[in-house]
């Protein structure tokens, strides 16, 4: 019972700290170039700040300290003087002493009350003058004082109740102060900006040859002409290269499966061919019209499966207004008695490979001939993609069949009646071809009634 409940005991800290990381997580940059960034800047800005903190609380904190302890050793040195040799009326030795030694104006004021306490701001409570000399004044002296660090911003004034009179005193607040500490918080601002600009310009230098190698493979995977030639660093280097071997590869092997793929269909449509010159020779045409549709249907179903193993991969891509191929598609279904509409807005022109692409949409279409009186075609430009609809008024597809119909050689008729069916390869040709485009078929329901097959193209 003590061993079941332990993974339970720290199941929930896992919990919180696995929330914790993805909310992280979820808050950092996503791309290589931002984590880079991050992972330079972040220690740069932590060390600064670290050396700031350091240098506010321990070197400027102990450089204003001495000097306030310096002022108020001189305001003690003064009021001693004021008691050793009190100035007679008209003697102003006590004056020039402290303007010429302590530079420090001194000023006897009548008896009476100080002034009232500053008020204290959030500005005043940053300031370490405002805490440093009132505390340095008040071991040296032991009387009543009145201070002013905030009211003059280049000066300091201080009161002290003699008893008998109030001595006032102005000083210049650089003699209680360390001036230059700005001087430094610039020098660490300048040297952040110049380091992150650094950073900056190198990175995006060694991020470029990534993300062109990533567009490059976009390319291929695509089928479309590029030009890459591997640059940056070693490792990235080292990656373009084995790119480059590997499309090699893949076009070899096309290469291959193409040659081989040519020389079976050739095989079998010369045997095709013999078989349908036996049937023309034939007299008896009541018998031989079951032979003559199961070599039509063969020869229907070769093509297929030999498309479907070459996916039009061979052809080049242009640049394409779909109009036209939605044009040729409307002709070609409207020859074979079916109803098609086409609806067609904003500019349509896109990279793809033009024939493997009228197939795709040609697939779809016929599928909805097949099955349904009325089809409608439907294009429209989006943001990144171009939106193809191809609606129907048949009977639909139950949606928990939508993704198994992509599926090669399946049907939903159950009795797989060749007559009036496919080798359940057009739809997943369809598929595969608007894949190699980088885009994608989709299946809902139609607003006419029946199915709707979406295909999405990026720009």
């Amino acid at each position: 019972m003590t061993v079941e409940a332990a993974p339970l005991h720290f199941s929930r800290p896992r919990e919180i700290w696995r929330q914790f990381a993805r909310a992280i997580a979820d808050l950092l940059p996503k791309g290589l170039y931002g984590r880079s960034l991050l992972i330079v800047i972040l220690p740069m800005v932590l060390l600064q700040a670290a050396v700031a903190y350091v240098f506010m609380e321990r070197h400027w904190e102990l450089v204003t300290h001495r000097l306030s302890a310096a002022v108020a050793r001189d305001v003690g040195a003064i009021i001693d003087l004021y008691k050793a040799y009190p100035p007679a009326p008209g003697d102003d030795r006590l004056q020039s002493i402290s303007a010429e030694r302590f530079h420090i104006d001194v000023e006897l004021l009548p008896e009476g009350p100080l002034p009232p306490p500053m008020p204290k701001t959030f500005f005043a409570e940053l300031d370490p003058l405002t805490r440093a000399l009132p505390d340095e004044i008040l071991k040296q002296i032991r009387r009543p004082f009145w201070i002013d660090t905030v009211g003059r911003s280049g000066l300091i004034e201080i009161r002290v109740d003699l008893g008998d009179a109030v001595l006032r005193m102005l000083a210049h607040r650089n003699l209680a102060y360390e001036p230059n500490a700005h001087i430094f918080i610039l020098w660490m601002l300048g040297a952040a900006i110049v380091l992150i600009a650094v950073a900056i310009l190198f990175l995006r230098n060694q991020i470029r040859p990534i993300l062109r190698l990533a567009g490059a493979a976009q390319d291929f995977g695509k089928g479309r002409d590029f030009d890459f030639r591997p640059q940056g660093a070693h490792e990235v280097r080292q990656a373009g290269y084995a790119f480059i071997e590997m499309k090699r590869r893949v076009e070899r092997a096309l290469e291959q499966r193409t040659a081989m793929l040519n020389g079976v269909s050739h095989d079998l449509r010369t045997i095709l061919t013999r078989f349908k010159l036996s049937l023309a020779v034939m007299d008896e045409q009541a018998e031989i019209e079951p032979l003559q549709r199961d070599v039509d249907e063969m020869q229907r179903m070769l093509e297929a499966y030999l498309a479907f193993a070459r996916g039009d991969a061979g052809e080049a891509t242009s640049s394409t207004d779909l109009r036209a191929i939605f044009d040729e598609l409307k002709s070609d279904a409207e020859r074979h008695g079916a109803s098609v509409s086409v609806e067609a807005k904003g500019n349509l022109t896109v990279k793809v490979r033009p024939s493997a692409f009228k197939r795709c949409l040609g697939n779809l279409v016929a599928n909805a001939q097949r099955h349904a009186c009325n089809v409608a075609l439907q294009a429209s430009r989006e943001q990144r993609f171009i939106a193809i609809h191809v609606d129907d008024d048949g009977p639909g597809i139950a949606p928990e069949f939508r993704e198994e119909v992509f599926r090669p050689f399946y049907r939903l008729d159950e009795a797989r009646n060749q007559d009036h069916g496919g080798a359940g390869l057009g739809l997943a040709i369809a598929r595969d071809i608007a894949r190699s485009h980088g885009g994608d078929v989709s299946l809902g329901t139609s607003p006419m009634g029946g199915l709707r097959a979406t295909v999405r193209i990026p720009l």
